[in-house]
Formats: structure tokens, sequence, C-alpha cells
């Protein structure tokens, strides 16, 4: 459903009299927000507050089921609020056309979506004009430009339908990619890496954060070492912040963030981290 979103602009309704795309670069606030789906008796999300300034990245961790990458969905409005507010440069995103405020912002889903065609083609998708510099530039981001190097036909490279003839890695980095290209103020990477090994996905985190300035990006992984170096962490657990703060802050002060790093990490690396 998101996928097809994403292609045709479908989904939640305007308002009566939409503002176009945010007119500066946005700072991203959740006020007291939940979300219940259709039918459902339970919120999905509850009381969901916190604010994200431009530049910061934020990581969201937690169980399956959680409610991350429900969160991240409401962002782009894939999602309306049931109560509360999701805003985006201090204005409500329903105060936004789609069109305008999706153009801000780039997802990245966990299943890669790639289309048969040339590299080119592919990386231009969502923003036509975008120089071979542009794609160069945020194919070494993505950590991708090394293996589209190897294979020696540059942006004339092959893809297949869905990317099949790539690696889930390679498809991963492609989509990366291709959100950079059009260069927006909102970057969601919703469990996007998860095919990629930790040094890669390393390298990846460390070139997105030199490499997107001002933007607000959200890293939304069930791997502790993906989001530990977020400026805020946000844990949730059953539709609820369990806690925030950077990785140190909560290893002290969340147990359930605690509990998630002694699960995946060394004991000696969460003790060091600690002090």
């Amino acid at each position: 459903r998101v996928k097809s979103s994403i292609e045709d602009g479908s989904f939640a309704g305007g308002s009566a009299s939409p503002a176009a795309a945010p007119s500066r670069v946005p700072m991203v606030e959740f006020d007291h927000m939940d979300f219940v789906y259709a039918g459902a008796k339970e919120p999905a999300l509850e009381d969901i507050t916190f604010r994200a300034e431009p530049g910061e990245t934020i990581g969201i961790i937690g169980g399956t089921g959680s409610g991350k990458s429900t969160l991240v969905n409401m962002i782009p409005r894939f999602y309306e609020a049931t109560r509360g507010r999701v805003a985006v440069n201090g204005r409500d995103v329903r105060e936004y056309t789609q069109n305008g405020l999706r153009s801000r912002i780039g997802v990245v889903p966990q299943r890669a979506v790639l289309f048969k065609g040339t590299l080119r083609d592919n990386m231009r998708w969502g923003r036509a004009d975008a120089s071979d510099e542009d794609i160069y530039r945020a194919l070494d981001i993505a950590q991708a430009r090394e293996f589209v190097d190897q294979k020696g036909d540059g942006l004339e490279l092959f893809i297949s339908q869905e990317g099949k003839n790539l690696s889930g890695g390679q498809r991963q980095r492609l989509t990366i990619a291709r959100a950079l290209v059009r260069k927006p103020d909102i970057l969601i990477l919703d469990d996007s890496a998860s095919a990629l090994d930790f040094a890669t996905d390393a390298r990846l985190r460390s070139a997105i954060r030199r490499g997107t300035g001002s933007m607000t990006v959200f890293i939304v992984s069930q791997r502790a070492a993906s989001i530990k170096q977020a400026d805020r962490i946000l844990v949730l657990d059953d539709g609820r912040i369990a806690g925030q703060g950077t990785h140190r802050e909560l290893l002290r002060d969340c147990s359930v963030y605690r509990e998630i790093c002694l699960s995946q990490l060394s004991k000696e690396e969460v003790e060091r981290d600690e002090q």
C-alpha cells in the first residue's frame, strides 16, 4: 500500500486550502499524537511527542510491531493522526498539499523498489533534471559507487525488473542513493539497510551524517548498532515512547533500550558505552 502511494500520490485527502511545499528547511514535530488503524480497538501509536530540528539525525528502535514504521509514515501523511498532530515547519501536515509535502521528503522502505531500465533512469525517478554529478555524489554517500564502477557500465548499467540482477544490499543502496538525488529536506530510512553487512552499514551512516547538511534524517532499525550514533534515539514499546535521548543516556535511563543493546551487543561494549 505504501509503495503504491509513493508512485501515484494517493492516500489521505488534503485540506480545503492547502499550502504548497514547506517554505524552508523543515522541523518535524509530533504533539501528543495518537493513531488508530481503521477497525482496530487499540491505538498503534499513543501520545507520541517529540521534535526533530534541521540537521538532526533521529534513530528509532523497538521490537517488531512496536510502531516504528507507522510513526515515520505519519510524516509524509501516508496515515493521518487520530488525535494530536504532526507538524512540519510548524504547520500541521494536513495543511500542505500531498505533492508539496512529499516533494520535500525522501522515503526509503525496507523493500527496495527498482524498475527495468538504466541506472541513470532509476536515479532520476522523482527528479528528472538530476545531473550525472548529482547521481554520482548520491552513489558515493550511499556506498554504491564502488560496486557500480566494478560492473563497468557506469550510469548505463542495466537494471532488471525489481533489480533482480542485483543483490539485496545493492538494491537497498541504490534506493537510498535515489532518495538522496532528490535532495530532500527530510530523509526517512525505514529499516532500509537491513541487508547490509555491519561494516557497510557503518560507512553508510557516517557518509550520511557528513553529506546531508541541514537535512533532517530519521533512521528506523531493529539493530542498535545502526542508530547508536544518532543525535537522539526514540525507543518505541507497544506504540508508546519508552525513552528518548542519546545512546549513553538511554543505556542509563531506559530499561527497554538497555535490554535491546544487551541482546545485540557484547556486555563489554555496552559497559564501555555507558562510561
